[in-house]
C-alpha cells in the first residue's frame, strides 16, 4: 500500500502549528522513520495518517483514496497501529484481545481462532501456551508481540508504529526490533516508525525523515544522514551514534585500554 502525505499542516488552538506544511511518500513494502526530539511534530503525522487527528490542511492519500474520504473508524480496521505500553485490555485473554478488530469485521469464530494461532506463532509465542493467558500474566516483552499481533490481526497493508521499542530492556528491545522486521519483510507491509532513538532509526529504516519544529528538515537513506547531513541540526543528532560506534570500536580492537 502506497503512502503519500501532501502539504499537511496541523494548528492546535493556542495557536500552535504542530506540523508545517510537510510532504513526503512511501512507497508499498518500505519501512520510514520520522525521527527527531519531543515536540517535533512526528507523533501528530502518524495520529493523521488513521485519523486519530484530522490535518488543518493538505490531504493524505492511501493508495490513490483520500483518507479524509473513509470513514475513520473503517479506516482504523484497514492500517495496523502499535505503541509503547500496547493497550491491552486486562480483562481479556490473550487470544481475545488479538481477536478483536476481526470479531469487529463479523469474522466467523473458526477463522479468528485460526488467524489468532496464525499471529502467535508468527510472533514467536507458541498458541497452546499463550491464547488462554492474560496480559497481566506475560512480560513486557511478550505484550509488545501481542501487541504487534494484534495491528496484524485484520490483514492491514500499512503498520503504524508509535515508539513500540521504548519501555524494553536492551536485550528484548533489541529482539522485537529484528523480529518486526523480519514480519515487515514476510509480509510485505508499509511502516511508518516514530522514533527518537537515533540508532534505532539507523537500523531499521530503509529510509529516514527528520523532523524539527514541526517541518521536515532532511529524507533520506541512513548512510545519507550519517554521511551527507543537511544541516547542522541533523549532523548533531547522528553524531551521538557516530560517537558510540567510535568508542565501541575501540573497546572491541583494544579491550584493556592499551590503544595509542
Amino acid at each position: 500500500m502506497r503512502l503519500s502525505i501532501d502539504n499537511v499542516t496541523k494548528v492546535f488552538p493556542g495557536p500552535v502549528t504542530a506540523v508545517d506544511d510537510i510532504s513526503f511518500g512511501i512507497a508499498e513494502g518500505e519501512l520510514v522513520a520520522l525521527l527527531g526530539e519531543s515536540g517535533c511534530g512526528k507523533t501528530t503525522t502518524l495520529k493523521m495518517i488513521n485519523r486519530l487527528i484530522d490535518p488543518t490542511a493538505g490531504r493524505i492519500v492511501l493508495d490513490g483514496t483520500d483518507v479524509s474520504s473513509i470513514e475513520p473508524a473503517i479506516l482504523r480496521r484497514m492500517i495496523g497501529y502499535a505503541f509503547q505500553g500496547v493497550g491491552l485490555f486486562p480483562h481479556m485473554t490473550i487470544a481475545e484481545n488479538i481477536g478483536v478488530t476481526p470479531k469487529l469485521l463479523a469474522w466467523g469464530a473458526q477463522r479468528i481462532d485460526a488467524r489468532v494461532d496464525d499471529l502467535l506463532d508468527l510472533v514467536h509465542l507458541p498458541p497452546d501456551e499463550f491464547r488462554h493467558r492474560f496480559p497481566r500474566e506475560l512480560s513486557g516483552g511478550q505484550r509488545q508481540r501481542i501487541g504487534f499481533a494484534r495491528a496484524l490481526a485484520a490483514g492491514p497493508a500499512i503498520m503504524l508504529l508509535d515508539e513500540p521499542f521504548g519501555a524494553l530492556d536492551p536485550l528484548t528491545r533489541d529482539r522485537l526490533q529484528q523480529d518486526f522486521k523480519d514480519i515487515h519483510t514476510q509480509l510485505n507491509l508499509t511502516t511508518v516508525l516514530v522514533t527518537h532513538d537515533m540508532t534505532e532509526a539507523l537500523l531499521m529504516a530503509d529510509r529516514i525523515i527528520v523532523m524539527q519544529h514541526g517541518k521536515i528538515v532532511q529524507d533520506g537513506t541512513p548512510d545519507d544522514l550519517v554521511n551527507r547531513p543537511a544541516d547542522d541540526y541533523v549532523a548533531e543528532l547522528m553524531s551521538t551514534p557516530k560517537r558510540q560506534a567510535d568508542q565501541l570500536d575501540t573497546i572491541m580492537h583494544d579491550p584493556i585500554g592499551n590503544a595509542p
